[in-house]
């Protein structure tokens, strides 16, 4: 018996969500994922490489963060897969799909902190640019997410910045 292509198998849900809508919100979602997971790698490199008289603190800090971007990865893959589509799963997707530029070399703290801003900040402005398709598709389940993310990547650029200031 055949398997269906991944194309007649999306075509194949009818949720009330439309083929064209769905596909948009997965390629958005596909960003999501990419850029969601080029920052968890970004952030536990530097968890991994922190040091200076801020060690403790950061090092504990970007476990918490890169712990509960490690843990968002897994919804925003499954909601591609519930919209019919399959999640890009390689670093050469993600590389091709991911809009948060990796760091060479290994950055003072400072400098990581300010990286990790600019990371958040990216990944906010990529869930905030799929609202406006998944709310015209009516698609709640993926707008409770973007929420979720959005929420969490505001408030952890906010609390980085206060780390910055004097």
């Amino acid at each position: 018996m055949a398997s269906k292509s991944p194309a007649r198998k999306a075509a194949a849900i009818d949720n009330g969500i439309g083929l064209k809508d769905r596909t948009r919100i997965s390629e958005g979602l596909s960003r999501l994922l990419a850029d969601t997971y080029t920052l968890y790698l970004m952030t536990h490199n530097f968890h991994w490489n922190v040091t200076g008289p801020m060690f403790n603190t950061l090092h504990a800090m970007f476990m918490a963060q890169y712990t509960e971007l490690w843990n968002a990865v897994d919804p925003i893959a499954e909601r591609i897969r519930a919209l019919g589509f399959p999640a890009p799963g390689t670093y050469a997707e993600f590389a091709r799909l991911s809009t948060v530029k990796e760091v060479s070399g290994v950055p003072r703290a400072e400098a990581m902190v300010a990286q990790l801003i600019k990371g958040h900040d990216t990944v906010a402005r990529t869930a905030r640019g799929l609202v406006r398709v998944a709310d015209g598709a009516n698609d709640q389940p993926t707008l409770d997410l973007l929420t979720q993310r959005l929420d969490i990547h505001e408030k952890t650029a906010w609390m980085l910045r206060s780390l910055l200031e004097d």
